[in-house]
């Protein structure tokens, strides 16, 4: 039969000596607080990386299935995208093509004439290339009435090619009477008004490469 170790009587500073027993209980005792530290140091340490980790594929999921709904939608865009490029270039070629562009000049003069209105100004300034159009400033200044410029408007509307006018620093105020032969009620509309026409294939390919070449200054 096993003796029962008092534990009051046994000396630390002679473990040698202690009861069999005492030291089996005493090993186990050690061999328990050394695995809880080791546990402690090595587990412990191991399940916060393992935290660290779940949290940062947590992370990377999410991510992916964002960029693969992105993935599955850019098909639709570019398809979109390039429905829209094909729009503006249809929209572009309605407007007059560098040809055309001196005879509707000489149209929108002749409309201005025909509706009554006098031309006391018409000078067409130097073409303004842009992106994808040109546009053509044109100083003017015109004498009428108000239901003069309504059938002019109404005019230039008609003409066979799409015409866009785009006013600019425009002032409308009462023709001075003095001088020549002026209806009462007249109006002056002077400023500068602005039409367009789109580019052809070269224009637009020398455009480009004049935009890439102030790229590569910057």
């Amino acid at each position: 039969m096993s003796k029962k170790v008092d534990i009051k009587n046994l000396d630390f500073n002679d473990i040698g000596n202690w009861p069999r027993n005492a030291k089996i209980v005493f090993c186990s005792l050690i061999a328990l607080v050394i695995m809880f530290v080791l546990w402690m140091l090595l587990v412990s340490g191991k399940r916060e990386e393992l935290a660290g980790l779940e949290s940062r594929e947590t992370e990377l999921r999410a991510e992916f299935t964002k960029e693969q709904e992105r993935a599955v939608n850019l098909e639709p865009l570019k398809q979109q995208l390039a429905q829209m490029e094909q729009v503006l270039q249809q929209m572009l070629r309605q407007l007059p093509s560098k040809t055309e562009m001196p005879d509707l000049i000489i149209d929108i003069s002749q409309t201005a004439l025909s509706s009554g209105l006098a031309n006391e100004l018409f000078e067409p300034e130097q073409e303004q290339i842009k992106e994808f159009y040109a546009e053509k400033p044109i100083k003017l200044r015109m004498v009428g009435s108000y239901h003069q410029f309504g059938a002019f408007v109404s005019g230039v509307a008609s003409l066979p090619r799409v015409v866009i006018l785009t006013m600019h620093d425009i002032n409308l105020k009462p023709k001075d009477k003095t001088g020549g032969n002026i209806r009462a009620g007249a109006l002056e509309l002077s400023g500068t008004v602005k039409t367009y026409r789109y580019l052809d294939e070269a224009e637009v390919e020398e455009q480009q490469k004049a935009e890439a070449g102030k790229e590569a200054k910057k």
